[in-house]
């Protein structure tokens, strides 16, 4: 086992990572930026190095400045969270070259399978069905006409090295195609110093559901089931559950097999998640995978009765995959909600500034994970995803109700929080019936006269 591991990231996930990282007995080094010295993760950790001023371009995206503090810090690993640099080969490689283990997979495989065009053409390879697009990046706007007019309206623009909804735009007809390929392209640059995209048809009213995925360097990869992620507002992930009630026994054993053989295809080790979207009709079409941890992890985690970030350590140090785990079976269900500061009365505006209070609920089957506290200032800077409340019940409709208590509890004053909207997420009659698709949460917002205020 390592002796002592950096943490290349911040926020709950950095939290989450220290803490898996304590209970295996391995101390730990958090990094950060100028605006993150007060957060909890830096007053966690065992070491702390500032990296940088508060942009992400010149602190938690500058490999040399965290390799810098790897070194200084003697270091054996690198766990890079999920987000900035997660995905990254090139970080990978440089781990490996420094003589310092990257806790995630292979650079080979972040490059196929990260790169989301270079993984549609694995998937195409493995016999996993794809959805209709481009065979390779989109060059330029003729190019991306061209390939739109042949699959035909609607289509989604997708950045290559995207993430978190972020490079990715809808668009129906050639006007807001063309708005669409330089939007998407401005902010896969901004987010990921990668500006590539790529062209698929739009699937409509579909579900987004993605099976977990893990393996170890023995030769060993199950999947632990699927997460419905279908509750959404611009590609952003809101709500995820575990399992979905969209398939049956036979669809999920047919996706599960394919997410397994197509990871296999490429050899993977560690944590991963397989992506789809699901029609109505139950027609599954891969979308990407994502080579890292992912936020909703922890609905799997209570589903299945794992802990996947110290799996995923203990594998990059060599050791098989727990047997457990291995062999673990769907035991209950969970919801995550995902906190942001944000107005959901304003559009959803960021809403950072100080934390006046912060009180979070308990009691049994809820989880909590979250960077924050009473004072905290949250920074402009970053995704404004503030924690992460988890429910864990017998049946949904005992986790949903069960979600719906812990919201009420929930308390945080001095900015505006999506708690609100949660709640009306939870009481929502065709959410209750598991009534909904990747559209839902657009038409609950443009339902007239809701009030998130009560």
């Amino acid at each position: 086992m390592f002796s002592k591991v950096l943490i290349a990231n911040r926020g709950e996930i950095a939290l989450r990572i220290i803490r898996a990282c304590k209970e295996l007995g391995v101390a730990t080094v958090a990094i950060y930026s100028e605006a993150d010295v007060d957060s909890l993760h830096v007053q966690l950790a065992d070491e702390a190095v500032c990296i940088g001023p508060a942009q992400s371009a010149e602190s938690y995206l500058k490999i040399d400045r965290i390799i810098s503090a790897a070194e200084i810090t003697d270091v054996d690993a690198i766990h890079p969270g999920y987000g900035f640099l997660a995905e990254n080969a090139h970080f990978a490689e440089v781990c490996a070259s420094c003589n310092i283990k990257f806790i995630g997979p292979s650079p080979a495989a972040i490059r196929t399978m990260g790169d989301k065009n270079a993984a549609r053409e694995q998937a195409r390879k493995a016999g996993v069905p794809v959805c209709p697009g481009s065979d390779d990046i989109v060059h330029s706007e003729k190019s991306a006409l061209q390939i739109a007019k042949k699959i035909g309206y609607p289509v989604m623009l997708k950045a290559v090295a995207g993430g978190g909804g972020r490079g990715m735009r809808p668009a129906h007809n050639d006007g807001s195609l063309i708005q669409a390929f330089h939007a998407a392209r401005t902010e896969a640059e901004k987010a990921f110093g990668n500006g590539d995209v790529y062209i698929e048809k739009l699937i409509e009213h579909p579900h987004h559901i993605e099976f977990q995925i893990i393996g170890d360097s023995h030769g060993r990869l199950v999947h632990l089931g699927e997460r419905d992620c279908s509750i959404q507002r611009r590609n952003q992930k809101i709500v995820e559950e575990c399992p979905s009630q969209l398939l049956d026994a036979d669809l999920r054993k047919r996706m599960g097999q394919c997410s397994v053989e197509l990871a296999s295809s490429v050899g993977y080790e560690n944590a991963g998640t397989i992506e789809y979207l699901v029609d109505k009709h139950g027609n599954f079409y891969f979308m990407e995978m994502n080579t890292r941890i992912q936020v909703e992890h922890p609905v799997t985690e209570e589903v299945y009765g794992c802990d996947l970030v110290r799996e995923q350590i203990q594998i990059a140090a060599g050791e098989h995959l727990s047997q457990h785990v291995a062999e673990a079976r769907p035991r209950s269900h969970a919801i995550e909600c995902r906190i942001n500061a944000e107005d959901p009365d304003n559009n959803f505006q960021p809403s950072p500034g100080i934390i006046d209070l912060y009180y979070a609920p308990g009691g049994r089957g809820v989880r909590i994970d979250s960077h924050v506290y009473s004072k905290y200032t949250i920074p402009p800077y970053y995704d404004s995803m503030i924690a992460k409340l988890i429910c864990v019940g017998s049946t949904r409709y005992s986790t949903v109700r069960r979600m719906a208590r812990a919201l009420s509890e929930y308390l945080i004053t001095g900015i505006k929080t999506t708690i609100p909207f949660h709640v009306k997420i939870m009481q929502d009659a065709a959410f209750l019936r598991g009534e909904f698709d990747t559209g839902f949460v657009e038409r609950l917002v443009g339902m007239k006269h809701l009030d998130i205020s009560k």
